[in-house]
């Protein structure tokens, strides 16, 4: 399935910025592919904009990379609920409360890289293991209507979103 194929009753207004961010991509394909890009592109950027905040309050580039990694964990693990049949509500999180007790700035680039890679991997293996009627099913999440597709889409679209954050705000 690609991401412009995707029915717009089976994500909600918010993550459509997530999923019209991407081309028409194949869902396994580019779960792999981004993966690649978005390590190539950081291990480009200078040392010294790790740290780097463009303004008091926001966050670093490591900051940035942990919340992909902690997002991804939690869109990945509401895949599986929803996969499995699981029809409990799942509720939102706040990014800012994770972002907040991380202690990314502690960490080292590769380091935070080799975890984004160690979960993208985890993540992927789980999506190739639904089944067509797997991707199908509809879960609530945040109080709104999700697929199981729709959530590996929305976890590339997401990651794309703050490469391009990068891109404009701390290169």
């Amino acid at each position: 399935m690609n991401s412009n194929q995707l029915p717009i009753n089976e994500y909600s207004k918010f993550q459509s910025t997530y999923i019209n961010a991407l081309q028409s991509v194949e869902l396994l394909e580019e779960l792999e592919i981004s993966l690649h890009d978005f390590i190539r592109f950081i291990q480009n950027i200078p040392m010294d904009k790790f740290d780097y905040r463009y303004a008091e309050g926001k966050w670093t580039i490591k900051d940035i990379i942990q919340h992909v990694i902690d997002t991804e964990r939690i869109f990945s693990y509401r895949a599986l609920r929803i996969s499995r049949n699981d029809k409990t509500p799942l509720p939102g999180f706040e990014e800012n409360d994770y972002a907040e007790n991380t202690e990314a700035n502690k960490r080292s680039i590769q380091d935070l890289l080799t975890e984004l890679s160690a979960v993208r991997h985890a993540t992927l293996l789980m999506f190739k293991s639904f089944s067509k009627d797997q991707l199908l099913k509809i879960g609530i999440c945040s109080d709104s209507e999700v697929s199981v597709r729709a959530i590996g889409f929305i976890i590339i679209g997401h990651q794309k979103h703050h490469q391009k954050v990068f891109e404009e705000r701390y290169l």
